[in-house]
């Protein structure tokens, strides 16, 4: 039994050297994939900014185009009624887009009715035959 006593330490030291392998790795991989995430993040707030300011700058546009034929706090009222039209309309298409789900289909048949109790949960679906044990006896008559 000596003889294997030096045997179990080197497996002992080759396992804690291959799971700190295994940490570093992963963990250089995750900072990689972070580093990556945290790049594209800030692309995009960076467009969001933008286009933030460009909206901004349109809304100007709009409201000095109209203050030439309007007073100042005219051409400004119908812009920011513009405006509120325009955030209306997409927050509907925001809304249409999530609002409708389409009625859960069940493969192969149709969904189980729910149960009488009025709780609305559906009954889970009968298999057609019950399970056969395998440990109990098979009788045929």
């Amino acid at each position: 039994m000596d003889r294997f006593d030096h045997l179990e330490h080197l497996d002992k030291h080759l396992v804690e050297e291959l799971a700190q392998v295994a940490r570093e790795t992963v963990r250089d991989e995750l900072r990689e994939q972070s580093r990556k995430r945290r790049r594209t993040a800030m692309l995009y707030a960076a467009s969001g900014a933008a286009a933030l300011y460009a909206g901004g700058a349109v809304a100007l546009a709009v409201g000095l185009a109209l203050a030439i034929g309007l007073p100042g706090w005219a051409a400004a009222l119908i812009t920011a009624a513009l405006l509120g039209a325009v955030a209306y309309v997409l927050r509907g298409a925001a809304h249409s887009d999530h609002g409708h789900h389409t009625a859960h289909r069940v493969l192969g048949g149709t969904p189980p009715a729910t149960p009488p109790s009025g709780l609305g949960m559906p009954y889970p679906p009968m298999p057609p035959q019950p399970p056969v044990d395998p440990d109990t006896p098979h009788h045929r008559a």
